[in-house]
């Protein structure tokens, strides 16, 4: 495949500048979310023309698949879940930049596997040594992933490259356990490279407040 291969061209004019090169990685790419959600986005900004054309992504789960299964297990489960018409050739394009491996997440010799795939998506895409783990994992894998990336040297910045982690919801159960949570992190990680992300933690408060707002005739005013 050719390192600067075209993305096709879409309707109407982008909206923002298309991201840096870059390799996701998702943990717990055969979940829920990855189907539901993270691949229906991801195409929606290849649409919108915001991913870079030196883009890829990584699938890593405990389930046995080879990257063409989950090639195929992405365009059916789009099928379910794309949030609008999914254009043939811009799928195409899209689809042949994911690739899977199979792995357990408290396995040490998986990460060196996994260094030595994004070595090689690194030549193949130019992603410029950029990564981003996506951890849509069990909260008790949160700590250990990032430490195990860490390890070997997954998380390390040099040469203009960056590296991040996004954790998806539940940051911690509590105040103590969330600060836990984070101190783990911070030891192997610097605050910049660290993306929280809590959906439920003000959805009580948003309740409220529409409640609030619909049950009060003044401020129909």
């Amino acid at each position: 495949m050719p390192k600067f291969e075209a993305m096709p061209a879409t309707t109407g004019q982008p909206v923002g500048k298309p991201g840096d090169p870059c390799v996701m990685v998702i943990f717990g790419a055969s979940g829920d979310l990855t189907r539901r959600k993270l691949i229906p986005a991801l195409y929606n900004l290849a649409r919108a023309q915001l991913l870079s054309r030196e883009f890829a992504v990584v699938g890593l789960a405990r389930r046995p698949m080879s990257t063409e299964d989950f090639r195929k297990k992405v365009t059916e489960d789009m099928k379910q879940f794309a949030t609008g018409d999914v254009d043939p050739d811009l799928w195409e394009w899209f689809v042949r930049r994911m690739h899977y491996m199979s792995g357990n997440f408290d396995d040490s010799e998986t990460y060196p596997k996994l260094k030595q795939l994004l070595e090689k998506i690194d030549k193949d895409y130019s992603t410029h040594g950029n990564y981003f783990y996506y951890l849509a994992t069990a909260p008790d894998a949160f700590g250990p992933i990032v430490e195990h990336l860490a390890a070997v040297g997954l998380m390390e910045q040099n040469n203009g490259q960056w590296r991040r982690v996004i954790i998806e919801k539940p940051f911690g159960h509590d105040l103590e356990s969330a600060r836990a949570l984070n101190k783990q992190l911070l030891k192997v990680a610097e605050e910049k490279q660290i993306y929280r992300i809590d959906h439920y933690l003000g959805k009580e408060t948003v309740q409220n407040i529409l409640a609030f707002r619909f049950a009060n005739g003044i401020f129909e005013i």
